[in-house]
């Protein structure tokens, strides 16, 4: 029979290591709005695998998580069709996601408390891209055990290519996305 004690001291030192199932958030873009406007508002659609959240299908997803939870953005354009000549249309990338500050007032301000690692990724699959084989881009995080409950809302920082051209545009969204953040109970 285990120790009551050292399995207090496991879960202490762990809270939300065995919250295993991982979130996806896939965000499609209307490229060619998106870039002809300059915003993101009425040009991105989320969705995500979370039970329980708002806005599926818009620009201000609320996802349900829990401390410890990995979640994956997964960003695409909306138009995924392979061009006649065999390559793919532009894609977005996720270059950033910035938490915002929960106080009244403070709508816009970056908050001060972090409530999630970036996962990095392994490889180096942009130095493998090929015109012939779709990438999507993709950001991933790990909340942090320690995150107080609550609702965080964020900001992504998009880095969007353009046809033809080299210089690349940088968009925020502006009516914000959340994280409503459970506790591992």
């Amino acid at each position: 029979m285990p120790n009551s004690t050292s399995s207090s001291v496991i879960e202490k030192q762990n809270p939300g290591q065995l919250n295993s199932v991982q979130l996806n958030v896939v965000t499609l873009v209307d490229m060619e709005k998106a870039v002809h406007t300059g915003t993101l508002t009425n040009a991105i659609y989320m969705m995500d695998n979370s039970v329980g959240g708002e806005g599926q299908g818009t620009h201000s997803l609320e996802t349900v998580c829990k401390q410890g939870q990995v979640i994956n953005w997964i960003i695409r354009p909306i138009d995924m069709e392979r061009r006649p000549d065999g390559t793919w249309p532009p894609m977005p990338k996720i270059n950033s996601i910035v938490v915002l500050d929960t106080e009244v007032g403070d709508e816009e301000d970056v908050a001060e408390r972090k409530i999630f690692t970036e996962l990095k990724i392994y490889g180096a699959p942009d130095r493998m891209r090929d015109p012939l084989t779709p990438v999507y881009y993709y950001w991933a995080g790990t909340l942090l055990p320690t995150a107080k409950p609550g609702t965080y809302r964020y900001r992504l920082i998009v880095e969007l290519e353009q046809d033809g051209k080299k210089e690349k545009v940088y968009l925020n969204t502006e009516d914000h996305p959340s994280l409503r953040v459970l506790p591992v109970g």
